[in-house]
């Protein structure tokens, strides 16, 4: 796994998703976490498709703390089964990156 990722989360409304990014932030388990305006998703579920509006997050992080960051966004998300997944951040800004490392650190500054 890359050392940096880009986690990917779909919530059911707008509260939900700010519950999750402002607490995963606060927990130093994310750097970051855009919420992106309502998509509309299509899925299979429970062999059927089902539509909903789902609101989008990303979050930065770290590939030491993503099982730590999953399991809060498990204890925090309505669904069975949310969307969690994460993108390898293969490129980026140095100062950016290096800013993603300090910020999701377990101990701030180091």
């Amino acid at each position: 796994m890359a050392e940096l990722l880009e986690v990917h989360v779909t919530a059911p409304d707008r509260d939900v998703a700010e519950r999750i990014a402002s607490a995963v932030v606060a927990e130093r388990l994310a750097a970051a976490a855009q919420l992106v305006a309502p998509i509309t998703s299509v899925y299979w579920w429970r062999g059927e498709i089902n539509r909903a509006d789902e609101w989008l997050l990303f979050m930065k992080t770290t590939a030491e703390r993503f099982d730590e960051l999953t399991a809060a966004i498990r204890e925090l998300h309505p669904y069975e089964v949310p969307q969690i997944f994460a993108v390898p951040l293969v490129a980026g800004t140095a100062d950016y990156l290096e800013w993603i490392r300090r910020e999701t650190s377990p101990e701030p500054g180091a």
